[in-house]
């Protein structure tokens, strides 16, 4: 009887130390595996596996850069070519409403050079050439100064107006350099899903609710 159970004594652990010695390559096998995939960006953590997308930190600064150079070329750099021309629309629109103010300027200021030197064939003093001989000009000297400082405000706050749409363009492909690097997936969702685990002590069903969250 004594001899039977030393017998199985010895066998039990001769079972125990091979079980170990071919547990051990596995184990290294699969530290290996992990590493690799690591390598390659892939992550296996509480067996889900996650693709990371590599992060490019000059992207940001490239994208200003590009803004800065040539408006809307930033975006391009972004892939987002729908706001091409929006960027185009703004800053272009602010570069004509820009030129069109100054144009009307350059040309009350003109006239009004001209009336303060004693002239009166400039454009603005008979417009529709039907004044008679010693009328009134159609605008006076008083309101050609006017309107030379309203197109003057209304250029400059056109000028103003076209830096901060230039520098906005220049801001927004750098932010969106950033934000885009966070976006790893272009399935962002989100779900609830039903469940059902065996107790593994009791082996009733446990039923519930799983919140399913995709970035």
């Amino acid at each position: 009887m004594h001899r039977l159970q030393h017998f199985l004594f010895i066998s039990l652990l001769f079972i125990g130390f091979s079980y170990g010695q071919e547990e051990k390559p596995i184990d290294q096998e699969t530290d290996s595996l992990q590493q690799n995939l690591k390598d390659e960006g892939i992550v296996i953590s509480d067996s889900i596996v996650v693709k990371k997308k590599p992060i490019n930190p000059l992207a940001p600064s490239k994208a200003a850069f590009y803004s800065a150079v040539f408006p809307g070329l930033g975006q391009i750099y972004n892939k987002r070519y729908w706001k091409v021309p929006l960027v185009y629309g703004a800053i272009g629109g602010g570069v004509y409403m820009y030129t069109w103010n100054n144009d009307w300027y350059n040309r009350f200021r003109t006239a009004f050079k001209r009336r303060l030197a004693g002239f009166t064939d400039d454009e603005f003093y008979d417009r529709d050439n039907n004044n008679a001989i010693g009328a009134d000009p159609d605008f006076s000297d008083e309101v050609l100064e006017n309107q030379q400082e309203r197109f003057q405000n209304d250029r400059d706050l056109w000028l103003v107006a076209t830096i901060a749409l230039y520098a906005l363009n220049i801001v927004d492909a750098n932010v969106d350099a950033h934000l885009k690097q966070f976006n790893v997936d272009e399935d962002l969702s989100m779900d609830f899903e039903p469940f059902m685990e065996i107790d593994p002590v009791t082996l009733n069903p446990n039923y519930g609710m799983a919140l399913i969250i995709k970035f």
